[in-house]
């Protein structure tokens, strides 16, 4: 028989081996889930670089006391005090002087001669005959767009065209392809680069609409249009420029057509649609006393518009010159109503005209600014003269022969404030410069066959020794200017100055 403690301790080792028995047989049939983690690290090249200067204070003591120990050249301190009265004067007379006012050095190295630099084309333009009729470069610089239609046409056209733009900052430039090629349905006549946003142009055609492109859509590049409606215009657009308006970094179209109507518009670039802001209609019967020797044909007749300028000095004024060879200055802010009806207008003809100038013998075919003096404007015609004209004299005060041909384009200088080019009927651009005492061109700048007109020119205003000029052929020639042309005198405003203050014979 066992006793009660040896049962016991059988029991427990009984026990112990079925619990030793089961924990074997369960071992190794799942294992614990593994931590897994992942990390990245990046690195970068870094060098380091010191250097060791002495201090300003102790190099230049080491250098006055290098100096203190050379021998001073003799007579050197008497020459000191005796001329140092003089040197001051000079210096004080130097501070006080405005002998460079407006003056800007270029430190650019500029060629000597005129040269031609590129030669653009569109064959599909020149296969049709077309002409170019207006050149204008983009805000930046960088780009040239141009204008294809014909300064031939009878009554009526319906010839379809094109505007073309070139990079010329781009590698790969193709003279004979250009970058980007805008179908139009009808002649382009005018067009005008934005003042602020590369790609925006503003361009006039013949059918008498107004339209806006964006050269960054290229499958759709017409943003907004005017369309052919009782407010639009009903003849051919003759120029289309950009105007500032009352709300800061915002800018309308004016237009200006044959028919004797300037339009100023709003372009809503969101909604794709010009809205007709103001609108100015010129009158024979209407226009200043001042020009009574110009005969109309009729009291109630239109003045047709052949050119028009903004000022860039007066907001409120702007010039137009006429078929008959009347040459206006009008004003925005004008309320007298024009004297025709016009009916079916949403908004009211003014009569902008206050000031007539002498009237030329031909149409006006250009006008531009002075960007140097606010009176000063030129203007040019059928004539083959260029008027230099002051905005407080009727008479111009300086008459140029620029062509025995039409002159159908005159611009100012960028930069020079007595430099300005001129496009004649002969495919000539004569650049005159006013500081000379002889009134022939400066320079003569031709290139192409003989009998191609130069229809226009354009100044490059980022790049001001560049200049565009299109020619009746279908080219675009890129003439890199010389730096008498381009680089501001000392004393040329001084001089521009004199000329404006001149009395006209």
């Amino acid at each position: 028989m066992f006793t009660d403690e040896a049962l016991d301790a059988v029991s427990v080792r009984s026990l112990w081996r079925k619990s030793h028995q089961a924990a074997q047989d369960s071992r190794g049939c799942q294992t614990r889930a593994l931590d897994r983690a992942e990390a990245e690290v990046q690195t970068v090249s870094t060098a380091v670089g010191c250097t060791q200067t002495e201090l300003q204070e102790r190099a230049a003591e080491r250098l006055f006391q290098q100096n203190q120990n050379e021998p001073e050249p003799p007579g050197l301190r008497d020459f000191l005090q005796r001329v140092e009265d003089t040197v001051i004067r000079e210096l004080v007379r130097n501070a006080r002087s405005h002998a460079f006012d407006g003056f800007q050095a270029n430190w650019e190295d500029h060629s000597q001669q005129i040269s031609l630099i590129h030669s653009l084309q569109h064959p599909r333009a020149q296969e049709e005959g077309l002409h170019v009729t207006s050149v204008s470069w983009s805000c930046t610089g960088s780009v040239i767009a141009c204008a294809y239609g014909r300064i031939d046409t009878g009554d009526w056209s319906t010839d379809s065209s094109c505007v073309c733009t070139w990079n010329l900052d781009r590698r790969g430039l193709r003279p004979n392809q250009a970058d980007l090629v805008i179908d139009v349905p009808t002649l382009v006549t005018a067009l005008c680069c934005h003042p602020s946003q590369p790609a925006l142009i503003a361009g006039a055609l013949y059918s008498g609409e107004v339209v806006v492109w964006d050269t960054s859509r290229i499958q759709d590049p017409v943003v907004a249009q005017t369309g052919l409606s009782a407010d639009s215009h009903r003849e051919p657009v003759h120029q289309v420029s950009w105007v500032p308006l009352q709300k800061k970094g915002e800018f309308g179209v004016l237009s200006a057509c044959s028919g004797g109507r300037v339009l100023l518009w709003a372009v809503d670039l969101e909604q794709g649609r010009f809205v007709q802001s103001a609108a100015y209609a010129l009158l024979q019967q209407q226009v200043p006393h001042s020009s009574s020797s110009f005969k109309a044909p009729s009291s109630s007749s239109s003045v047709g518009i052949t050119s028009m300028a903004l000022s860039p000095w007066d907001s409120d004024t702007f010039l137009v010159g006429s078929e008959g060879g009347l040459l206006l200055r009008c004003s925005f802010s004008s309320q007298t109503l024009a004297a025709a009806p016009f009916e079916s207008q949403s908004v009211t003809p003014r009569a902008p005209a206050v000031f007539s100038f002498r009237p030329r013998s031909g149409p006006v075919h250009s006008i531009h600014y002075s960007p140097f003096h606010r009176n000063l404007f030129v203007s040019a015609s059928t004539d083959g003269l260029a008027h230099l004209h002051s905005l407080l004299q009727t008479s111009p005060l300086l008459s140029l022969r620029v062509s025995d041909s039409y002159v159908f384009q005159v611009q100012w200088s960028p930069t020079r404030p007595l430099v300005f080019a001129a496009a004649t009927g002969q495919g000539e651009v004569q650049m005159f410069d006013l500081s000379r005492r002889s009134l022939r061109p400066a320079a003569t700048i031709k290139q192409g066959a003989t009998g191609q007109a130069a229809t226009c020119l354009a100044f490059n205003c980022q790049n001001p020794h560049l200049l565009a000029v299109g020619k009746t052929d279908g080219t675009v020639s890129i003439w890199q200017l010389s730096a008498d042309l381009t680089e501001q005198r000392p004393r040329e405003s001084d001089q521009l100055e004199k000329i404006a203050n001149q009395v006209a014979e």
